[in-house]
């Protein structure tokens, strides 16, 4: 599309799936393992935006070290460039607690959230259901996040971190973020 684009990340079975994808559209991206709270330390350059999407954030240990990530993701982006964040958990969910989701519901593939919430944080028990005769029935797995962030905490921790505009989106069509009624929130933040 015209992009120049590398990625990261922390985790070595994450970057196996990404070179996976990659390969299989025929697509050229430079990986490389690296925690997202030390960007500076491996990029020389800055980028025009910085993606990090489905909830990585929440699996950061405590408020100190998610501002340490914002900040080296501000460090590292043009002026006037931009931080896109995303996740599947919005002030209504959190608001409603439902216990179960259906979050994908596909001719060969469903999935299936059955979630436990604690005080701040919440337990994602994952039930992967594929249909076809050569794969695999079930696969149940699960994610703990210690906190979730919402809207006003992404706000107060973005500002906090130097980011000086602050957008907030409940669909990728770029609709306004209603805490009462988004299924998702995705954040933009401006340099």
């Amino acid at each position: 599309m015209g992009y120049e684009v590398c990625g990261s990340d922390i985790s070595e079975a994450m970057l196996a799936q990404a070179r996976k994808n990659l390969a299989r559209f025929n697509v050229d991206v430079p990986l490389q393992k690296i925690d997202f709270r030390e960007l500076p330390q491996h990029f020389d350059r800055r980028f025009e935006a910085v993606v990090c999407l489905s909830t990585s954030i929440a699996e950061i240990p405590g408020m100190v070290e998610t501002i340490r990530a914002f900040n080296s993701m501000h460090k590292i982006l043009c002026d006037g460039g931009i931080l896109v964040l995303t996740q599947g958990t919005t002030d209504k969910q959190w608001k409603e607690k439902p216990r179960f989701i259906l979050a994908v519901n596909r001719k060969d593939f469903s999935r299936l959230f059955v979630i436990d919430y604690f005080s701040r944080g919440a337990r994602y028990n994952i039930v992967d259901i594929f249909q076809g005769k050569d794969a695999p029935a079930l696969k149940v797995w699960s994610i703990e996040y210690a906190r979730i962030l919402l809207r006003d905490e992404y706000e107060r921790l973005l500002q906090a971190a130097g980011f000086r505009t602050i957008d907030f989106y409940g669909t990728y069509q770029f609709e306004p973020y209603d805490k009462e009624k988004s299924d998702r929130l995705i954040v933009v933040a401006h340099k």
